[in-house]
């Protein structure tokens, strides 16, 4: 029974970024014609826009750093043997960088003209770098991911050119760009994969809070800890314009103008600052969800139990869903089709939450049933 909270723990969680994830695709689909930029320009975006867009900086983090954590949870299952991950991370994680290049990017835009390398990419990339890693003693897990995700700021100043030997390697790791800017199809890094190298070996070595070694008080005694000490550093490194972000933020008139701007993180790469924000959110997150049972909370374990299968059913779905509005009504909002109000956009993907419910209800049970080694790759 306490093996079964812990990872319902962890699913819950995981359900409720994929849903915070898919407020943000429904406002890439139908609020484009508002665009944000990277970190977001206060003076002309709406308070509103801006905290809709920050809540979705909670899902690469946490959703990367609960992928180490079940990584070790696999290595180590409760009751059983240890066994090697190496090899499940491996082909797992070609398994995502093959579905991002075909499936998933396929399912932005009907076609192929640019090849964004993004998220699951990046996860992707994260797992192998997991696998050939994981057999490392812990400590040296748990340090090479602080180091990374702690250092990886001081590195803003190395750059390369398009012609140099290094730029392709440096801009998959650190800097978003282009691979390939000329020809029929293009490649573009979106998502720079150093950082979330780090945060994947730093779940992976959080992995014994939710082994047996641990109780429940403990645990949470752990995140509370831990989500403390995030925010904490947060506000000194921040506060004081210190480290760990590249634009310091400014006070303004408007105290809500002044949040904003102390939010507004980089996520291309994700700062210091952006992994000290949203892992603290994270840890709190997972202290609450422990030995709360209710009933909504079956929905978000349900999401959260087959999260490739919804995030491949909602892009698609949200595909068709705009392409069909733009066959009926046009592009009425300049090259885009749009809603009006932010509003409609949080209507829009509440909607899908209950309308894509029961089809990742149905596929979390026969994945959790079945025994074809295929199906727990979703």
């Amino acid at each position: 029974m306490m093996a079964k909270k812990r990872i319902s723990s962890i699913d819950i969680l995981r359900g409720l970024v994929m849903m915070i994830m898919l407020v943000d695709h429904v406002r890439e689909r139908f609020f484009l014609h508002e665009q944000v930029l990277d970190p977001m320009d206060v003076s002309e975006t709406s308070s509103g826009l801006f905290f809709t867009r920050m809540a979705a900086h909670l899902c690469a983090p946490i959703f990367v750093f609960l992928t180490g954590l079940s990584a070790w949870l696999y290595a180590n299952p409760i009751g059983k043997p240890a066994r090697s991950a190496s090899q499940f991370l491996l082909k797992r994680g070609l398994f995502l960088v093959l579905l991002e290049v075909t499936v998933i990017n396929f399912s932005w835009f009907g076609r192929y003209e640019t090849l964004y390398l993004q998220v699951i990419w990046a996860i992707g990339l994260s797992m192998i770098s997991l696998a050939l890693l994981c057999k490392l003693p812990r400590w040296c897990i748990g340090l090479l991911g602080l180091a990374i995700v702690f250092g990886h700021n001081a590195l803003s100043f190395v750059s390369f050119t398009p012609n140099e030997s290094g730029y392709a390697l440096w801009t998959i790791l650190h800097d978003r760009g282009y691979l390939v800017s000329e020809g029929w199809l293009q490649v573009k890094i979106s998502y720079p994969v150093l950082p979330w190298i780090g945060v994947i070996l730093l779940g992976f070595f959080a992995g014994p809070l939710f082994g047996s070694g641990f109780s429940a008080m403990l645990r949470k005694q752990w995140l509370i800890a831990l989500g403390t000490a995030c925010l904490l550093l947060l506000i000194l490194l921040r506060g004081f314009n210190i480290y760990g972000e590249t634009l310091p933020w400014q006070e303004y008139d408007s105290a809500v103008v002044t949040a904003m701007s102390f939010f507004n993180f980089t996520k291309y790469p994700p700062s210091l600052d952006f992994l000290l924000l949203t892992l603290g959110i994270g840890f709190f997150t997972l202290h609450w969800f422990e030995n709360r049972p209710a009933k909504w909370m079956d929905v978000l374990k349900n999401y959260g139990a087959a999260p490739m299968f919804f995030y491949i059913l909602h892009l698609y779905v949200l595909l068709i869903a705009y392409q069909a509005c733009v066959g009926v009504f046009g592009t009425n909002k300049g090259a885009y089709f749009g809603v009006d109000s932010l509003w409609q956009v949080w209507a829009i993907a509440l909607a899908l939450i209950g309308i894509l419910y029961l089809p990742t209800k149905k596929f979390a049970a026969y994945k959790h049933n079945s025994k074809a080694k295929w199906i727990k790759y979703f």
